[in-house]
This record gives C-alpha cells, structure tokens and sequence, in this order.
C-alpha cells in the first residue's frame, strides 16, 4: 500500500488522501478503478486473497484455541477438552466454560467490530491515521456509559449500550466539526489533534463522575483501561444484535466506499450517493464502536494498526480490506490477551494495556511518515 502523494503538478492523485492512484504507481493494475474499485498490487488476485483469508482464518482459530487453554491458571490441555465433552463441574471446567469461552467469544467481537470500524474510518475521512481511539469515538462512548453507570444507575448492557451510541456519534461529530473549522481543512493532522483533544476531555469528565460515586469507580476501573475480563456470556449475548448489525452494515458498503475513494465527482458519476455512503458509514462506525467499548471498554489502536497492515498486504480495494480487517484485529486482540495473562502470572495485565505499550510505538512511526504528514 502506497498512500497518494500531492507533491507534482505533472499529474493530478484522484483525490488527496486516497489510498492509490490507480494507473500511475508501479506494481497496480491501470484498468482497475473502471468499474469503482481501486487498483491493487499485481500479485493480490483473487485467487491468492481467498487463500490468504483462509489462512487468517486458521490463524483465528488456532488463537480461539489458545485463549480457551491458556490463562493465568494453568489447565491441561486435556482437561480443557473433558470441559466440553464430558463436564463435571470441577473448578478448572468451570473456568473454562463459564469465564473463559465468554471472554474468547467476546474478544472475538469486540476485535471485528473494532477492525472493521478502523478500516471504515480511514476510509471515509481518508485519513491514514484514522482509528476509534485516536479520533476520540471510543472515549465518547465510554464517557455515555460512565454517565450510564455512575449517574442513573443502568447496570443491563442493553439499557447503556444506547448511551455508548451516543457518545460515539457525539463524539465522532464534534471531532470532525473541530478539525474542519479551521481554513486547511479536516486534514489527517487536524482529525488526529482534534480526536485525541476531544479523547482526554471525555475521559477527565469520566474520572470526574466516576470519583464522585467509589462503588461505581471499584466496578469500572478494570473496564476503562480496556478489559476482556469478568464478563459473562450475558453481555456478549445482549450486545451481540449491535455487533452483527454493525459488522453486516459495514461489509456491505465496500463498493460505494471503493467509488469515493477516487474522490466525490468521480464517485457520482459512478452511481454513487454521495450522503448516502457517509450516513451509513457513520452509522456503521457508531455500532461498531458503540457495542466494543460497552463490552470491553476503550481499547486503543487496533482499528489503526490492522487497516495498515492489511492495506500492505491486500491493496486499497475495500471488498478485501474491510473483511481482512474485521478477521484480523481479533487474531491480534486476542493474542495480545493471552500476553497479558501469561506475563504476569498469577495475575494478569489488561489488554487495553498489552496494546497501548504495543500501538503507541507504531503509531509514532506511522505519525512520521513523511508520505503520510503530506496528505
């Protein structure tokens, strides 16, 4: 993946930011924006990215395998079959069936939503540095469960999840809002500044109402740093609904997305509604991000980090991205939580953390990039 360089007057990039510039840049194919997608390395044929899904999918599950057997309590790996085949109510079966299946299953969720919400975002603000955390969405929609929790005692996930939606979409709106007043316009800098100004000043009034009320600060103090851990099956049943919905919305907007990525005149003149596209992305974004940080609090990066390195792998064309992304970030999410329980046994490190020890560096270097500081 090569991000558009505005930089020669020889000839003009599609659109600043779009992630290529179909026919001009070495290893693309120049006949493949015609039809509104956008061109992709020579090598990433379809062939070879089915067979590439197909092996994040094996990757996927052999991670789901090692959150179930691994944790900081240590189990056979026998014992953790006898769990499903032949249950006896011991404590190592009910470790593994009743915390640690519901943790895998919602960190399984959570990395989808997260990675398709990245994916989403960098796309439509054609901003490589787009990410739910780093635009501040997922500090929004921790700010509305907080009032949730701390102010009007809402403890059923389906009752705050509305509030998490509010927040996001406040969020996202404000975000943008800010970083277009200015005369240079909404650009990747300005969003980033913007987003992760709006981020500190959501999660200081989180703090704020959270030190009011010590009950609610004991029972949320895990969850803001981002955790996986002590949910039940419950949640990810009731925020289930928010997550398919989000996730079905988002796949199936890659062809419009793909149109406006050679920019907006060339997107209608392909048939594309041009408000239309937005609406639902933002809508989508919003589930997304939305059902994530009810579940499992603000996680940082991974919806930066994923698109990037699928992006790398795949090319720009979102009917590959947006999948790859959505099957991906859970293969990371949960690796990075396993980490988190074996280092630091018998105790454990909240994933929220693994990942910001392991996104800031990343991030820092995407950051300086002279190609992506002149988008």
């Amino acid at each position: 993946m090569r991000p558009a360089e505005n930089t020669t007057a020889r000839r003009a990039a599609p659109d600043p930011g779009t992630d290529a510039d179909p026919g001009t840049d070495a290893g693309t194919d120049p006949g493949a924006a015609t039809d509104g997608s956008v061109a992709r390395p020579k090598w990433a044929r379809p062939p070879v990215l089915v067979a590439g899904l197909v092996v994040v999918v094996a990757a996927l599950a052999l991670m789901v395998l090692a959150s179930i057997a691994l944790g900081a309590r240590s189990v056979p790996f026998s014992t953790v079959i006898d769990a499903f085949l032949a249950p006896d109510g011991s404590n190592d079966h009910t470790v593994i069936r009743e915390l640690r299946v519901p943790r895998t299953l919602l960190g399984l969720g959570v990395g989808a939503t997260l990675g398709l919400a990245g994916a989403l975002m960098q796309s439509l603000t054609r901003n490589p540095l787009a990410d739910p955390g780093l635009l501040g969405v997922n500090e929004g929609a921790a700010l509305g469960v907080t009032l949730a929790l701390g102010l009007f005692g809402l403890t059923d996930p389906a009752v705050y999840v509305w509030f998490a939606f509010g927040g996001a979409a406040l969020a996202a709106v404000m975000v943008y809002g800010l970083a277009a007043s200015g005369r240079s316009g909404s650009g990747p800098v300005r969003l980033t500044l913007a987003g992760v100004a709006l981020g500190m000043v959501a999660t200081a009034l989180s703090s704020a109402i959270l030190r009011m009320d010590q009950q609610t600060f004991d029972r949320m103090r895990f969850w803001l740093t981002g955790s996986l851990a002590g949910q039940t099956s419950d949640v990810l049943v009731r925020l289930a609904p928010f997550m398919v919905a989000g996730l079905v919305l988002g796949l199936s907007l890659a062809r419009p997305l793909n149109a406006l990525a050679l920019g907006d005149d060339a997107g209608r003149a392909l048939g594309v509604s041009i408000g239309r596209t937005r609406a639902l992305t933002g809508v989508a974004v919003t589930l997304l991000c939305g059902a994530a940080t009810a579940a499992a609090g603000p996680l940082w990066f991974v919806g930066l980090i994923v698109p990037h390195a699928v992006r790398a792998l795949v090319g720009p064309d979102q009917r590959w991205v947006l999948p790859y992304s959505a099957l991906a970030a859970p293969v990371l999410l949960l690796g990075a939580d396993v980490v988190g329980r074996l280092i630091a046994r018998p105790g454990e490190v909240q994933v929220g953390i693994v990942w910001a020890v392991i996104g800031a560096p990343i991030f820092i270097l995407l950051a300086r990039r002279r190609r992506v500081a002149a988008l």
